[in-house]
């Protein structure tokens, strides 16, 4: 089983790809990124399916990205020559990167392989497992060079440009390629009760990557970040883009579920979901680099998400605002390097978590400054909204990092109700809205001495995690980021160097000490890459220039070789943890980024006041 860092990606805009050093695509989902699995080898190395590509015998192998492109090319080395496999998703001829909803997939895989030097013999298995690896296709070989499988409600149709064998419940193939020599494979996704189109579809495998690399670079070409660090944020952009659902606007957290925050472990979630509090900045990151379209219609997905009551708002919505994400384990599967459960679908879905409705209105409030137009009615949800926190800011939560051990009083927590409250504020003080200004006031100004007087510990000279607990929490980090007080606050300076003494591993930070916390889940797990960046941000709000420059490009190190991040990071044993590609990484090394390039100004101190 590949390392976690050892995969790339590919993407449409509808669902992600990850293919291993070794050609093989060992996750992808079809037709979006929540459905159950086509290829899950990631998670199960015998029953999970995969498509792979690769020479027969010994070899060393390289890759990189086309340039400002999600074309992935991987340089296989042999004794005997050298050949190159491309991979691609592409997208419909129609797809136009200049507006975000008309970004529509082929539903097709294309992978060619060209020969460069000497003579490389390759062989091909293709075995898609349908439902997570519960099911096993019926292969049927159609003609000498095309192979249907079909399994339930989905099927796969491949075509290649050299003759297929069928074996059991998979398809292969065995060619050399020499130099200038090309071999393409086409494969289809579709419902099972649909007729192929396979016919022909090799005629246009070239054409299909070259197009879909096109859309890809005229994409990177609205953006506007010209800084020192633009090769590590175009990839987070494209990482962003590539987890973007457009039909919708949502933007999901992962490409992947059960990916282990502890390798062995149990904290194995499905982040294939649409979280809230990535909004706020999500939106700072996609405005500040151009991308109002983006912008717009992930606050479009959001406000249509939310819309309701506000006792109803979830923490997270499908791709297409469902609510109903039930989770379970899937018992067949072994999970990556034996950590299980494996589980789909999110009971998270369902806690109480009173920071997200400081998110939405944050980004509602960020979408505002920007000049993103929004509907007539959406001050009446927020002021809805606001009213809800002004009604419930008092109560425990289960807190951003989603603990199973019960409600707490999360000081983070209530320093986002006061970011909700503070935001209805702007909007009327600064953009000249209806609503309670003196009642709102009195609550922001409530919450505030609240959390400065229960929330800071004399002890520890910091403010804690909870009310009156004296453990510290990476979230606390948050606290000048948001604007509740100054970077230059002696209560947020010590705070900032009593999280970097007590929660720094290895010059990273983790969420809390698993070890002193009870979050309901077995001790252990990695530092979080997110936390990093916000430490980061504060050093740089701070104007410890140097030593935000420092921690940034130690966290660059993290990186893969081909620029992408997962959630966490395991010290011990050097290795990349947790979902992957992680979006809230690549939106914090964005936001870090754009932190140093202002010299100080981080751009996300503009969500304070």
């Amino acid at each position: 089983m590949a390392l976690i860092e050892d995969y790339a990606i590919i993407g449409d805009t509808h669902s992600i790809a990850l293919i291993s050093r070794d050609g093989s695509i060992d996750w992808l989902c079809l037709p979006r990124f929540d459905s159950p699995s086509s290829f899950a080898a990631l998670l199960d190395d015998k029953k999970g399916g995969r498509w792979r590509i690769a020479p027969r015998g010994p070899f060393k192998s390289r890759r990189r990205y086309h340039d400002d492109s999600l074309i992935l090319e991987t340089i296989f080395e042999t004794d005997t020559g050298s050949a190159s496999l491309t991979d691609c998703l592409p997208l419909e001829e129609t797809s136009n990167p200049h507006n975000p909803r008309t970004v529509t997939p082929e539903d097709l895989i294309v992978r060619v392989i060209h020969g460069i030097s000497g003579s490389v013999d390759m062989e091909m298995e293709f075995a898609p497992r349908f439902d997570y690896g519960n099911i096993a296709p019926w292969m049927k070989q159609s003609t000498a060079r095309s192979v249907e499988s079909i399994g339930g409600p989905d099927a796969i149709d491949l075509v290649g440009d050299v003759d297929l064998v069928v074996e059991g419940f998979a398809a292969r193939a065995r060619f050399s390629v020499s130099e200038k020599d090309k071999v393409s494979f086409v494969a289809e996704y579709r419902p099972s009760h649909e007729v192929s189109r396979r016919a022909g579809l090799l005629l246009y495998a070239d054409e299909l990557v070259e197009r879909t690399d096109e859309f890809w670079r005229e994409w990177v070409g609205k953006c506007s970040y010209e800084g020192e660090y633009r090769d590590a944020q175009i990839r987070s952009l494209l990482t962003l883009k590539a987890l973007t659902y457009s039909p919708t606007g949502g933007i999901v957290a992962a490409a992947t579920t059960s990916l282990p925050e502890q390798l062995g472990g149990v904290r194995n979630w499905d982040y294939r979901f649409c979280w809230l509090r990535d909004a706020t900045f999500t939106l700072e990151v996609l405005l500040a680099h151009g991308y109002k379209g983006e912008a717009r219609e992930w606050h479009q997905w959001l406000l249509r998400a939310v819309a309701g009551d506000p006792k109803d708002l979830q923490i997270m919505y499908s791709v297409t605002g469902e609510r109903r994400l039930y989770e379970r384990a899937l018992d067949g599967l072994a999970g990556y390097e034996g950590s299980r459960p494996v589980r789909i679908g999110n009971a998270a879905s369902q806690q109480f978590q009173l920071d997200v409705y400081g998110e939405v209105l944050d980004s509602f409030h960020s979408a505002r400054r920007a000049g993103v137009e929004t509907p007539d009615d959406q001050w009446e949800l927020e002021v809805a909204i606001t009213g809800f926190v002004c009604d419930h800011w008092q109560e425990p939560d289960d807190g951003i990092w989603e603990s199973r051990s019960g409600r707490e009083h999360h000081v983070h927590s209530k320093v986002m109700a006061w970011v909700a409250v503070d935001r209805g504020i702007a909007a009327i003080e600064r953009f000249g809205k209806d609503g309670p200004l003196d009642h709102w006031k009195q609550v922001r100004k409530e919450i505030f001495d609240e959390v400065v007087e229960r929330g800071w510990s004399e002890k520890r000279g910091a403010f804690t995690r909870v009310y009156g607990d004296d453990e510290l929490d990476a979230s606390l980090l948050m606290m000048p980021i948001v604007g509740f007080l100054p970077p230059d606050d002696p209560r947020i300076v010590s705070t900032v160097e009593a999280i970097q003494e007590e929660l720094m591993v290895d010059g990273l930070i983790r969420r809390y000490r698993t070890g002193k916390v009870d979050d309901g889940l077995p001790v252990g797990e990695g530092t979080f890459i997110l936390c990093t960046f916000w430490l980061v941000d504060c050093l740089a709000l701070m104007g410890r220039t140097d030593e935000a420059t420092a921690l940034f490009e130690r966290l660059l190190e993290l990186r893969n070789d081909v620029g992408l991040l997962s959630e966490q990071y395991d010290t011990t044993r050097k290795r990349l943890v947790g979902n992957f590609p992680q979006a809230f990484s690549h939106v914090a090394l964005a936001t870090a980024a754009q932190a140093l390039e202002d010299t100080g100004e981080a751009s996300a101190v503009r969500r304070g006041r």
